[in-house]
C-alpha cells in the first residue's frame, strides 16, 4: 500500500490532491510539521530530510514534490494528470512544478520564517519585506499565464494545478498578499477547490476552502 506522509496545509497538499485525483489506493499518514513529528526517529527513518511530503512506494521512498507528482502522473496515466504522450508538454509541467518548489516555496519560507535565514534578529524584518516583494513578482509571472482565459495552468488540468493552489492558499492564510491582486489566480483557486477530489482532501486534512 502506498503511504503519503503529510502535514495539514503544507506543500504535501499537492501530492495528496494528485493521489486523490488519480483514484489511487493509499494511506494518508499525518506527520505534522508543528508538533515535531517530522523530527522523530520513526519519521527520519522514512525521510532523513525531516520534511514532508514523503511517498512510500513498493520500490522505496520518494521525496520532493516535482518527483512525487511526476511519479503519480506516470503511475496512473488514466487519470491524465500530465501529458505523457508529449515529451515537451510533460517537461513543461515538470518545469513549472520545479519553479513552484525551488523558487515560489522558498520565497514563502523567507516570509513566514525570516528568522531562519539570518543570524541577526534585526535583519529579519528586511528578509521578510524582500520575501514579500519576491512573492509578488513570482505570482505576477504566474498570473500572466491566465491572461489568455485558460482555466488551468497548462490548458488541461494537471498536477501543476493542485500544486499551485498550495501557494494561492498560503498567500491568504499567511497574509503575504491580496488574492484580489491576482484575478486569474483567484479564479483558479476557486476552480481547484471546487473539484470533488480536492474537497475530499481538504476535509481529510481538516482544512476549508478559501
Amino acid at each position: 500500500m502506498i503511504k503519503l506522509f503529510y502535514s495539514p496545509g503544507a506543500c504535501s497538499l499537492a501530492p495528496h490532491i494528485a493521489l486523490e485525483e488519480a483514484g489511487a489506493e493509499f494511506d494518508a499518514v499525518l506527520t505534522s510539521t508543528r508538533d515535531g513529528s517530522v523530527s522523530r526517529p520513526e519519521y527520519l527513518a522514512v525521510n532523513p530530510k525531516g520534511k514532508v511530503p514523503a511517498l512510500l512506494t513498493e520500490r522505496g521512498v520518494l521525496t520532493e514534490n516535482p518527483a512525487i507528482l511526476g511519479w503519480i502522473a506516470q503511475t496512473y496515466p488514466e487519470a491524465r494528470l500530465a501529458n505523457l504522450q508529449d515529451s515537451y508538454a510533460f517537461s513543461d509541467t515538470q518545469a513549472f512544478n520545479s519553479f513552484l518548489s525551488s523558487t515560489v516555496h522558498v520565497a514563502f519560507n523567507h516570509w513566514f520564517k525570516p528568522e531562519g535565514w539570518t543570524a541577526d534578529p534585526d535583519v529579519a524584518p528586511t528578509v521578510k519585506a524582500r520575501a514579500g516583494e519576491l512573492i509578488a513578482k513570482h505570482l505576477g509571472l504566474i498570473e500572466s499565464r491566465f491572461s489568455d482565459g485558460r482555466e488551468w495552468v497548462h490548458g488541461d488540468y494537471t498536477t501543476s494545478d493542485g500544486y499551485l493552489v498550495v501557494f494561492s492558499r498560503w498567500l491568504t492564510l499567511m497574509r503575504a498578499g491580496r488574492i484580489e491582486d491576482y484575478p486569474g489566480l483567484a479564479l483558479h483557486r476557486a476552480r481547484v477547490q471546487a473539484r470533488p477530489a480536492v474537497q475530499r482532501v481538504l476535509e481529510r486534512e481538516g482544512l476549508h476552502a478559501l
